[in-house]
């Protein structure tokens, strides 16, 4: 699977409509005609999450480990499933964002697409900046690193303290 990598400006056209950067539609088509995607509220974060369907779908496989009358089953649900909204992009690339989703992340008409790798996340400018900043900070406080790597440079998730430096 390809990733979404890098930042990209975007803008809310006069119908509304924003174009989704092309290399985030081209790994979403992943050689299919179609940028289909699902767009939710991200419940940790005051941006939109963009997840291509099978990452979504995988994402959301674990749910049936539980009792589907369970309320952490219920709660898991509503939280992945009431508020999302399955778009594909036009031919040009361009989605129109529902109302309630710019709400959640305070975009009015100028907007950064983030990539994070399995998902892009739309944010408001001033808060994808600060967002980066923070996610930087923690790694270089935290001394965090990737499993399995070694030597400056590598970022992300968590360090042995017994691993070498």
């Amino acid at each position: 699977m390809t990733h979404f990598l890098g930042t990209h400006q975007s803008r809310l056209d006069a119908k509304g409509r924003v174009s989704v950067p092309a290399p985030f539609r081209a790994t979403l088509r992943g050689g299919s005609e179609t940028a289909t995607m699902i767009l939710r509220p991200s419940h940790q974060l005051a941006c939109i999450e963009a997840w291509p369907t099978t990452v979504f779908d995988a994402l959301a496989a674990p749910l049936q480990q539980f009792d589907v009358f369970s309320d952490t089953q219920n709660d898991l649900a509503t939280t992945l499933y009431a508020d999302a909204t399955p778009l594909d992009a036009d031919k040009e690339g361009r989605i129109v964002l529902p109302e309630r989703l710019l709400r959640h992340a305070g975009i009015t008409d100028v907007m950064e697409f983030m990539g994070v790798g399995r998902i892009f996340q739309i944010w408001h400018p001033e808060a994808a900046e600060r967002r980066r900043a923070e996610a930087r900070e923690r790694v270089r406080s935290g001394n965090l690193t990737l499993p399995g790597t070694t030597g400056a440079g590598h970022a992300a998730a968590g360090r042995d303290e017994g691993a070498p430096r």
